[in-house]
């Protein structure tokens, strides 16, 4: 009792040197939360307004790990938990002692391996029962408006079961969207017809190019790159140039579909970040869903005019071709489902790890989908190719390193 009668009964202000977060932003609404703590307005949420990226390492493995334990709950992804969010505004995790860290840290990197290793799995699926479909039925713009339609109807579930919160939106917000899903459209559907003229594998060594047309593109709208992201950018360029001359199965095509995903990426990216500051309260994955639902409106009238005098006829070919109609059913399912599920795991990763993490996990999912591809169909694979392709990774890797460091620079400016 005595104890009690010490603690005093004002609002505790936490001080500024020991949090990032400002729980006075709009984004928290938990009432308990802000009428206990006040927080100096000095303070600043920052957050991409696309990927909604967050830095905080005891909040990213908390969240990375939830589904794990709960995962019928997916309203709970993209939120930082009340508990973790005072413990980070406290400082209490920079107070821990030496033998704690050492306890934390295995769990840290084997929850941070699970959520890596999902995403890795997910990606791999989609990407061997894609080819398999595109082998036997080669109408990309069919099978990708698919995709995003099993995309939609999962978010649709979501929201109606309110496993997801369904975010508030407006005619504003649909608006800004516009861009972005248009260029997600032109990404999505270039990349699925440079897969089907292809290898797997040699589509995703010109993707990993992508770095390339950012700098660029961002260069042209007034950013401003250090001459290490510059100079990281020339082993993705000899390293495709390489992959391409050597590529056994090369197909002009093929090769501009996978370009043109480059530039459909890069610019949904760039203009999310100037179309979206208004909407920072939606996250990743509520917004990846918005942006689905849009994308299909925009592909699918577009991929009837292109090619839908031809799905009936390839439609019998493909079931000749195959034997039994139900296994053409479960793979063109399963690319449906899991081309959703990895773009969703990897919003929700975005969510939960730094930049450069996720970075240096995207540079080894396209190797490991690269070897994985090559494993199950057996592409023929030149010297001269595989060291192409493992120069333009080892690009991907050094831009990463050096555009995180810019980063860090612009934010501690600001």
């Amino acid at each position: 009792m005595m104890l009690l009668n010490l603690l005093p009964s004002s609002s505790v202000t936490f001080p500024k040197s020991h949090h990032k977060y400002s729980i006075n932003n709009p984004s928290f609404s938990h009432p308990n939360l802000v009428s206990r703590i006040s927080i100096p307005p000095q303070s600043k949420f920052k957050v991409s307004a696309f990927n909604k990226i967050h830095s905080n390492p005891t909040s990213q493995i908390y969240e990375a790990t939830k589904f794990l334990k709960t995962p019928c709950r997916f309203g709970d992804f993209g939120r930082k938990p009340t508990s973790q969010i005072a413990k980070s505004a406290s400082g209490t995790s920079q107070d821990s002692t030496p033998d704690e860290e050492l306890e934390k840290k295995p769990n840290k990197t084997l929850q941070l391996g699970i959520v890596f290793g999902f995403w890795y799995f997910q990606n791999i699926v989609f990407n061997i029962y894609n080819k398999k479909c595109l082998n036997i039925f080669p109408y990309p713009w069919l099978l990708a408006s698919f995709q995003l339609f099993v995309g939609s109807l999962w978010m649709l579930f979501l929201w109606a079961s309110k496993l997801q919160p369904c975010p508030k939106i407006d005619k504003s917000f649909i608006i800004a969207l516009l861009g972005p899903a248009l260029f997600h459209t032109i990404g999505h559907i270039s990349a699925c017809v440079s897969f089907s003229k292809v290898a797997v594998s040699f589509t995703h060594v010109i993707k990993s190019a992508e770095p390339v047309f950012s700098v660029v593109f961002s260069s042209a709208l007034g950013d401003t790159y250090p001459l290490s992201v510059w100079l990281s950018i020339l082993p993705i360029v000899m390293g495709c140039s390489l992959a391409a001359v050597t590529e056994v199965s090369f197909n002009l095509g093929g090769l501009w579909g996978a370009m043109i995903s480059n530039v459909g990426f890069v610019l949904r990216n760039i203009y999310s970040k100037k179309s979206l500051q208004n909407f920072k309260h939606v996250n990743g994955l509520n917004l990846y869903g918005w942006i689905t639902i849009l994308s299909f409106f925009y592909l699918f009238p577009v991929a009837i005019f292109v090619e839908g005098s031809q799905w009936v006829p390839g439609y019998h070919k493909a079931i000749a071709s195959i034997g039994t109609p139900s296994t053409f059913y479960l793979w063109v399912m399963i690319s449906g489902v899991f081309y959703h599920l990895y773009n969703q795991s990897s919003y929700q990763a975005l969510d939960d790890i730094s930049p450069l993490t996720f970075s240096v996990g995207n540079t080894m999912k396209r190797v490991v989908v690269i070897v994985s591809t090559v494993l199950v169909f057996r592409n023929p694979v030149r010297p001269l190719n595989a060291l192409g392709s493992a120069i333009a990774i080892f690009g991907t890797f050094l831009y990463s390193q050096a555009s995180s460091k810019k980063k860090a620079v612009v934010e501690k400016k600001e």
